[in-house]
């Protein structure tokens, strides 16, 4: 799958809207490491067993009774079952949390992870079992389907090319994918599809608990998370998402042939510079309104 971001902000190498913003980069490296630690252990005894079983036994998610552990439910989310596994699961998080993390800011995007990675887990833990039978669960596909509700929700008309040549809206992706868990409960695929369900729902709940609303685009709401993990717009933390579509849209044309040319161009020198300091997500809503009208003028 790819997508594309033709009616959005494009990355650039300006070193604005990076492509590995730090958790990203975090949870990646965080679960590759993990998946190479557990081959190498998989090299080595302790008494009749391999030392990668007894980290599976101790930090894979087992069922109620059959060994769970509290903390279970969040290292669960970086042990992957296999390679393929492993691969699919990041690939689909860079490519969908790469903009979330760059819209809502890093600190905000780490709770919403770690949020829906433990929703998804409990839902497997506490309401799989009514409908089919459980085992251990691993994998971060709880977190990514509900970073794949939010991209959906939050970037609904973004074209997503299914196998990199079937254009599909985000919203349509997402609702298909969602589809697909429903009708496949309790099936005995061995797939965690109450994980999948899980990890959606709580991303839903906290995106309405952040002020999204449905029908208004992005527009305000009470926010429960603003006051902690966002600050005022001009912070290098992030500004809230919720409130760009206030901003004042700048059209470049009206400018094109008049004496504000150069004042303008300034303003967008001005813009650059501060993306090359501080990052894109130090930028005002107002900020990111002019340097997307500005791309498109240059695309």
């Amino acid at each position: 799958m790819a997508y594309n971001s033709g009616n959005y902000y494009r990355p650039s190498p300006l070193g604005g809207f990076s492509f590995f913003p730090p958790v990203i980069k975090s949870l990646l490296i965080s679960n590759v490491a993990v998946f190479l630690g557990m081959m190498f252990l998989g090299n080595f005894h302790l008494g009749d067993n391999y030392l990668g079983e007894y980290f599976y036994h101790y930090f894979a998610l087992l069922p109620i009774g059959a060994g769970f552990l509290p903390w279970q439910l969040f290292s669960y989310m970086f042990i992957h079952a296999g390679f393929t596994h492993l691969l699919f699961n990041m690939l689909a998080l860079w490519m969908f949390g790469m903009e979330l993390e760059n819209t809502m800011g890093s600190r905000k995007f780490l709770l919403f992870y770690i949020l829906c990675g433990l929703g998804g887990g409990l839902l497997n833990l506490l309401v799989a079992p009514l409908f089919t039978a459980v085992g251990p669960t691993v994998g971060a596909s709880g977190a990514i389907y509900g970073v794949l509700l939010a991209f959906g929700m939050m970037f609904p008309d973004r074209l997503i090319f299914i196998y990199f040549f079937i254009p599909i809206k985000a919203k349509y992706f997402v609702i298909l994918y969602m589809a697909l868990e429903i009708i496949s409960v309790g099936s005995t695929d061995g797939i965690a599809h109450f994980a999948h369900l899980g990890g959606a729902l709580v991303g839903f709940i906290f995106l309405l608990a952040d002020g999204y609303q449905f029908g208004s685009g992005m527009g305000k709401a009470s926010n429960i998370f603003t006051s902690t993990f966002s600050r005022r717009p001009d912070s290098r933390s992030g500004s809230d998402y919720t409130n760009v579509s206030d901003a004042n849209v700048y059209d470049i044309r009206e400018h094109r042939h008049s004496g504000e040319e150069i004042e303008l161009q300034k303003k967008i020198d001005e813009i650059l510079d501060k993306i090359s300091k501080d990052g894109y997500q130090s930028l005002t809503p107002d900020e990111k309104k002019l340097l997307f009208e500005a791309s498109k003028k240059l695309n």
